[in-house]
C-alpha cells in the first residue's frame, strides 16, 4: 500500500508543491529563529566575557553562596589595595594582574568635545579588552589611548595632547579634595570660557602640572595627557558606549575624585597565569586565592564562558526565541490550512482510484493510514528543505555584518533543536491537517468507482462548530466590555478594578480579542462563503467573466472559507499593529503637547548667541527666544525650598511667541515674576506668598554641583556664580502665576524674569536657555530632521542639551517605527504562506474543473475571458478577506490602544490608510500573479483534449 502511495504522489506532485512551499516557508521561519537564539546566546557568551580581554582567569565576588547584606557590602567596597596586586603580580606563574575600573570622561581638544568610556591599563597588551591598533597603550604618568572614533572626532593623532576631565574630578576639586592638589594625580590645566585649554604646547607632561595665565591652578580646567595609541573593540566588550579609551593610572585615579590609585573601588581582577602545565597553574591559583579578600575567589575563563552561556539559555535571549517562534507557530498554523485544502482535492480527485483499491481488497484503514502516510511524507520533505533554507539564511546574515552595527559578530552554531523542532513541527502540523480528508478517504465505497467524478463540495458545516464559535465570540466580547468598562470608570476617577489590578484588565481585553478572533475563524465557513457570494453577486454584473467567476467560488464554500481564514489571519495582525501604532503615536503627540508648553528646548552653560542664531535658522523652527539663566532656590507659602531656573526675557511678547499656553493680561516688568502654576517635580500647585525671594550663591552653587542636574551644567554654577568670593545673590518680586508646564524638567519651576535683571548685574548668569517654536509640517521638513538639525548646530557644546516634547516625540516614534517594521516583517511570513493558499486553492480549481473550462472553451469563451475570470476570483478571495482583516484589525487595534495609552491623556483612534491600503494592495497584486500560473494552464489545454482527460 506504502509503494501505491508513493506512486499517487509522484503523479500528483504538480499539485502538491504550494502545500509543500507552504510548509518550507514555516519551517525555515521556525529553524532560522532558533539558530537567531543560538548565534545570539554565543555573541552575548562572547561579549560578556570579552571584557576578560587575553586573562584566562578572574578575581570575582563568590556566586551561589549566602550572602548577607553586609557581605554584599564589603564586596562592593573593596579596594585596589586590598587586592595586594603587588604581591599577586610576584607570585610565580602569574604573568600579569589589571584591576578593572571604569568610567566617564569628557575629552577635549580646542572648542570640539567628545564622551569616552574609560578604563584601566595594564602592563602588557594581552590584558587589556580592546585592541590597541595604532601606538601604544599607556604605561607612564598622564597618557591616554583613544577610541578611534573619539580621535576621528576631535581630529587627533597619536602624540597629540588632549584634555580629560569627569564631573568626579570637577566636584572633588571644588570641595578641596582633588587629586589636582597633590603630584600623584597630576596638576589640572586651565580652561578658558570657551572651552579651549590655555595650558601652552610644552606644558610638563611628566607631572601633568598646567597653570592659568595667572599662574594659578584652576579647579575645572581638567588634566593634560599626551595620546600614546588608538584603540578599537573588536569584540564588543564596551559595544553600548562605543569602545573604550585607556588612561594611565593616575589620569584614571583623578577622574575618579580619589588621589590614590590604591583607593579606587573595584571588585574583579583580570590574571595572565601561565597555564602550560595544569598542575602549576593549580598551584599558582592557590597561592594568589591567599592573598584575596574574604568572598573573593579565582575562576577560570572556561568556567566563565560556560556560566555565561548557562545564564543566557535563561535569559532575555529565551524571551526573543520564544517571541519569534511565536510567529513561526502561526505560519504553520496558516500553512495548515493551505494543506488541508490541498488534501481535500486530493482525495476528492482520487475518490475512484480509492474505490477501485477498494474493490480489490483495501479496507478502511489502509486508506486512511495511506492518507496520513503521503501526509508524512510531504511533511518530512518539506521541512528537510526548510530546514535547509533557514541555515542557508542565517549563514547568509551572519556573513553579510549586518549585525555588527549591533555591536555584535554572530556566527552560525548549529545545534539539536534546529533540526528536531522543524521538522517535528511540520511532520505534525501536515498529518493533523490531512486527519479530514483521511477521514473522507474512508467513506469511499467500492460502488463509487463507477460512478462520473463530481469535485464541488457540498458538505454543510457542523453545528458543533457553529455553537463553539458562538460561544467563543460570546465570551470575547464580554471580556472586551467589561475590561473597556473598568478603563472607563478608572479615567472617569471612580473605584475600578484597573485602579488596582491593572494587568488583569488588560489580560482580559487580549484573551477577549483572540477568543473573538478564534470564533470568527472558526465559523468562517458559515458567514465567509455568504459575503463572497454577495460580494459576487454585484461583482458579476460586470460580465460573463466576473459571473463564472462568482458561480466557480460557491462550489467550494468550505475551501473558500479556509483559504480566507488563512489570508484573514494575516491581514488582521497587519492591521492591528498599525493601528495601534498608529494610536500611540497620535495619542503620545497629544499627550505630551498638554505636558509641555514649549516644543523644544536647548540649555547649557556653554552656549552661545552665534549657536542660537544659526538653531533659529533651522528648517522647521517658526519662532524662538534666547536668554540668559540662573539656577536659584525660593521657598513656598508652606517653607518648602524649590529650584528655581530663572529666566530672564525682553518681556512677554517675547514668550507668547514660544510658549503655548494663556498669556493675555500678563506683564513683565522689573518687579514682577511669572511663575508656573504647578510644580514640575511633583504636578502639584505651588503656594505662593504675595512675594518670593531668589536665592544663589557659593553653597547653593556647590550643592548644585554635587546633585548634578542635566538641563543646566550644575557644574558651571560652582564656576561662575559668586561663589568664588562666598557672596549671595538675592532677587525679590511679586509673584505671577500661569499655568504653564515642563519648560525644564530637571527644576521644580522655570520663573521668567525682566531681562534687566541679568544686564544691571543683580543675577550673574550660569547659563543659556533657547525657547522654540516648531512648525514641521508647515515648512514641508520630517520632524526628526528639525530635531536633528538644531542638535547638530549645539554640537560643538559639550553642556548644552536639546529637551523637549519634540524630542520624546522623535524618540517615540523612532522606538514604535521600529517595532511596527519588526512585527509586520515577522507577520508578512503567514501573508505570504496565504497568499501560496490563494496560489494553491485557483490551482486546485483549475484541476478539478478541467472538463468544465474544456466546455465553456467549446461553446465560445475566450482564452482571454477565461484568464480574467481566474483573476477576479483570485481578487475576490484575497480582497474580501483582506477588507475584512482589516476591519477586525482596525478595531482590535483600537481596543488595545484604548487599554493601553488612554493612562497617558485622550486616546486617539486613527484609521491607517496607508498601511491598509498596502496591505490591501499587495494582495491583490499577489492573487493577481497566483492566478497566472492556474490560468496557463486551464487555457494551453485544447478543449477536445480536455475533455478527454476529463
Amino acid at each position: 500500500m506504502f509503494s501505491i502511495t508513493l506512486k499517487l504522489m509522484k503523479k500528483s506532485a504538480r499539485m502538491l508543491i504550494p502545500a509543500g512551499i507552504a510548509i518550507l516557508i514555516g519551517t525555515a521561519f521556525i529553524a532560522a529563529t532558533f539558530l537567531f537564539g543560538n548565534a545570539m546566546n554565543d555573541a552575548l557568551a562572547a561579549q560578556n566575557t570579552a571584557q576578560l580581554g587575553g586573562a584566562n582567569y578572574v578575581i570575582s565576588p563568590d556566586s551561589g553562596k549566602d550572602l548577607t547584606d553586609k557581605d554584599q557590602d564589603y564586596i562592593y567596597t573593596r579596594t585596589v589595595n586590598d587586592f595586594q596586586l603587588d604581591r599577586i603580580r610576584a607570585t610565580e606563574g602569574v604573568k600579569d594582574a589589571r584591576a578593572s575600573y571604569a568610567g566617564s570622561v569628557t575629552v577635549t581638544r580646542g572648542n570640539k568635545h567628545a564622551s569616552s568610556y574609560v578604563i584601566t591599563t595594564a602592563a602588557k597588551r594581552t590584558l587589556l579588552p580592546v585592541t590597541i591598533t595604532q601606538g601604544d597603550q599607556p604605561a607612564d604618568s598622564n597618557e591616554i589611548a583613544l577610541t578611534k572614533s573619539v580621535a576621528d572626532q576631535l581630529g587627533v593623532k597619536v602624540g597629540d595632547r588632549v584634555t580629560v576631565n569627569s564631573q568626579a574630578a570637577q566636584y572633588a576639586g571644588k570641595t578641596g579634595d582633588s587629586a589636582g592638589n597633590t603630584g600623584d594625580a597630576g596638576d589640572e590645566s586651565a580652561q578658558n570660557a570657551d572651552g579651549t585649554s590655555s595650558h601652552d604646547g610644552d606644558s610638563d607632561a611628566a607631572s601633568g602640572a598646567s597653570v592659568s595665565s595667572d599662574g594659578a591652578n584652576t579647579a575645572d580646567s581638567g588634566m593634560t595627557v599626551r595620546v600614546v595609541g588608538l584603540t578599537d573593540d573588536p569584540n564588543g566588550a564596551y559595544a553600548y558606549y562605543g569602545g573604550a579609551s585607556v588612561l594611565s593610572d593616575n589620569v584614571i585615579t583623578a577622574m575618579a575624585g580619589s588621589n590614590d590609585f590604591g583607593n579606587l573601588p573595584v571588585y574583579l581582577v583580570y590574571l595572565d597565569i601561565d597555564d602550560a602545565s595544569d598542575t602549576a597553574a593549580a598551584s599558582t591559583v592557590k597561592q594568589v586565592s591567599t592573598l584575596l579578600p574574604k568572598h573573593f575567589s579565582v575562576q577560570s575563563r572556561a568556567a566563565l564562558v560556560e556560566e555565561s552561556v548557562k545564564s543566557m539559555s535563561s535569559g532575555e535571549t529565551s524571551i526573543t526565541t520564544i517571541f519569534l517562534l511565536s510567529f513561526g507557530i502561526l505560519a504553520m498554523l496558516v500553512a495548515a490550512l493551505v494543506i488541508a485544502n490541498t488534501f481535500q482535492v486530493l482525495v476528492a480527485q482520487r475518490r475512484r482510484t480509492l474505490a477501485l483499491l477498494r474493490t480489490i481488497g483495501a479496507n478502511k484503514s489502509q486508506l486512511y493510514v495511506s492518507v496520513l502516510f503521503e501526509a508524512g511524507v510531504l511533511g518530512l520533505i518539506a521541512s528537510a528543505l526548510g530546514v535547509g533554507l533557514g541555515i542557508g539564511l542565517m549563514a547568509a546574515l551572519c556573513q553579510s555584518g549586518l549585525m555588527k552595527a549591533t555591536g555584535m559578530t554572530m556566527r552560525l552554531v548549529l545545534s539539536g533543536p534546529v533540526f528536531t523542532v522543524p521538522m517535528a513541527f511540520g511532520i505534525i502540523m501536515t498529518v493533523i491537517a490531512s486527519l479530514g480528508s483521511a477521514r473522507s478517504a474512508t467513506a469511499v465505497t467500492p460502488l463509487e468507482a463507477l460512478r462520473p467524478i463530481e469535485l464541488t463540495d457540498t458538505r454543510r458545516a457542523g453545528v458543533v462548530r457553529a455553537v463553539i464559535s458562538m460561544l467563543l465570540i460570546v465570551a470575547g466580547v464580554a471580556l472586551c466590555a467589561f475590561s473597556v468598562w473598568q478603563m472607563s470608570e478608572n479615567i472617569a476617577g471612580r473605584d475600578s478594578m484597573a485602579d488596582k489590578q491593572y494587568p488583569l484588565v488588560l489580560l482580559a481585553a487580549i484573551i477577549g480579542c483572540a477568543l473573538i478572533f478564534l470564533g470568527l475563524v472558526l465559523s468562517a465557513t458559515f458567514w465567509l462563503p455568504v459575503l463572497m457570494r454577495g460580494v459576487g453577486a454585484l461583482v458579476a454584473l460586470a460580465g460573463p467573466s466576473a459571473k463564472v467567476a462568482h458561480a466557480n467560488i460557491q462550489k467550494n464554500p468550505r475551501r473558500v472559507a479556509a483559504t480566507g481564514a488563512a489570508l484573514l489571519i494575516g491581514v488582521t495582525l497587519v492591521s492591528t499593529i498599525a493601528t495601534g501604532a498608529a494610536s500611540a503615536k497620535q495619542t503620545m503627540n497629544e499627550a505630551l503637547t498638554t505636558r509641555y508648553s514649549v516644543d523644544m528646548i536647548a540649555a547649557g552653560t556653554d552656549m552661545t548667541g552665534k549657536q542660537a542664531s544659526e538653531a533659529a535658522k533651522v528648517k522647521g523652527v517658526q519662532s524662538s527666544v534666547y536668554a540668559p539663566t540662573r539656577m536659584m532656590t525660593m521657598k513656598d507659602a508652606d517653607g518648602k525650598s524649590l529650584s528655581v531656573l530663572v529666566v530672564g526675557v525682553d518681556g512677554v511678547d517675547a514668550l507668547r511667541k514660544v510658549v503655548r499656553s494663556d498669556l493675555s493680561g500678563v506683564t513683565i516688568d522689573g518687579d514682577s515674576v511669572l511663575m508656573p502654576k504647578y510644580s514640575a517635580a511633583t504636578g502639584k500647585d505651588i503656594p505662593l506668598d504675595k512675594s518670593v525671594t531668589f536665592t544663589a550663591g557659593a553653597a547653593e552653587a556647590q550643592a548644585d554641583a554635587a546633585n548634578g542636574p542635566s538641563g543646566n551644567d550644575a557644574n558651571g554654577s560652582a564656576e561662575n556664580g559668586n561663589g568664588q568670593s562666598g557672596g549671595t545673590q538675592t532677587l525679590t518680586l511679586k509673584p505671577r502665576k500661569v499655568d504653564y508646564r515642563r519648560i525644564a524638567s530637571n527644576y521644580a519651576a522655570v520663573a521668567f524674569v525682566d531681562a534687566s535683571h541679568f544686564t544691571n548685574g543683580g543675577i550673574k548668569a550660569d547659563g543659556h536657555i533657547m525657547l522654540m517654536r516648531i512648525d514641521a509640517e508647515g515648512a514641508g521638513v520630517a520632524l526628526n530632521d528639525v530635531f536633528t538639525n538644531v542638535q547638530n548646530v549645539f554640537s560643538a557644546s559639550a553642556g548644552v542639551t536639546v529637551t523637549g516634547p519634540v524630542a520624546e516625540r522623535t524618540q517615540w516614534e523612532t522606538m514604535i517605527n521600529g517595532m511596527m517594521a519588526l512585527l509586520v516583517g515577522l507577520i508578512a511570513v503567514a501573508v505570504l504562506i496565504a497568499l501560496v493558499g490563494v496560489a494553491n486553492t485557483l490551482s486546485l480549481s483549475v484541476i478539478e474543473r478541467t472538463r468544465e473550462s474544456a466546455t465553456l472553451r467549446a461553446i465560445g469563451m475566450t482564452r482571454g475571458q477565461l484568464r480574467r475570470s481566474l483573476a477576479v476570483e483570485a481578487l475576490l478571495l484575497s480582497l474580501v478577506s483582506g477588507v475584512v482583516g482589516v476591519v477586525l484589525g482596525t478595531l482590535f487595534g483600537w481596543l488595545g490602544s484604548y487599554m493601553v495609552f488612554s493612562l497617558y491623556g485622550d486616546t486617539v483612534f486613527p484609521f491607517e490608510w496607508a498601511t491598509n491600503g498596502v496591505v490591501l494592495g499587495v494582495a491583490a497584486l499577489a492573487a493577481l500573479l497566483a492566478s497566472v500560473a492556474p490560468a496557463r494552464r486551464a487555457v494551453k489545454t485544447p478543449p477536445v483534449e480536455a475533455l478527454a482527460e476529463a
